[in-house]
C-alpha cells in the first residue's frame, strides 16, 4: 500500500484510490452519492482531504456488513461538520443497524429453509410455495404465479 507523506494534506483521486484500494470509478460514484466530498482545483481536478481515507474505509466496512448506501450516507450526514467517523460513532451506528441486519438474517434463514421445497415444486406457482407466495398471502384473491411483495414494500 503506497505511503503518502505526512506533509501532503490533499490527495488526488489516484492517490486516494491507491491508498484506499477502491477503484477511481467507485470513488467518483461515492462522491456522486454524497458519501465523500472533494474540492476542485483551477484545472478542475479533484482534491480530497486526508480524512477522506477514513470515510472511504467507513463506507467499505458498512457495505461489507450489508448496509445500503442510503443508510451509510444518512449516517455520515449525522456527524457534526461532516467529520470522519470515530470508533464511538461506529459503535453507535452498529447498534442502530443491528435490528435491520437481524431482520435480514431471519429472512435469509427462512429462504434457506424453504429452498429445497421450492426447487422440488419446480413451477413456483403452488399454493404452498415459500418463495413466490409465502404463507399463501396472494392465493386468496389471485390465481397463477406472482411474487408477493416484501414486507414494507407493498
Amino acid at each position: 500500500m503506497p505511503q503518502i507523506p505526512a506533509k501532503v494534506q490533499e490527495l488526488t483521486v489516484g492517490q486516494l484510490a491507491a491508498r484506499s484500494g477502491v477503484a477511481i470509478s467507485a470513488l467518483h460514484f461515492y462522491e456522486s452519492k454524497g458519501l465523500i466530498t472533494s474540492r476542485r482545483t483551477a484545472g478542475n481536478q479533484r482534491r480530497y482531504t486526508r480524512d477522506t481515507l477514513r470515510r472511504v474505509a467507513f463506507v467499505r466496512a458498512s457495505q461489507r456488513v450489508g448496509m445500503p448506501l442510503t443508510a451509510i450516507r444518512d449516517a455520515l450526514a449525522e456527524l457534526p461538520d461532516g467529520r470522519t467517523p470515530t470508533p464511538e460513532d461506529w459503535a453507535r451506528l452498529s447498534e442502530l443497524w443491528r435490528a435491520e441486519l437481524d431482520d435480514r438474517i431471519r429472512r435469509l434463514e427462512r429462504l434457506r429453509d424453504h429452498l429445497t421445497d421450492c426447487i422440488g415444486c419446480g413451477c413456483l406457482s403452488m399454493r404452498t410455495c415459500a418463495l413466490s407466495n409465502p404463507d399463501d398471502t396472494i392465493g386468496a384473491g389471485l390465481t397463477g404465479s406472482r411474487l408477493a411483495p416484501e414486507a414494507g414494500k407493498g
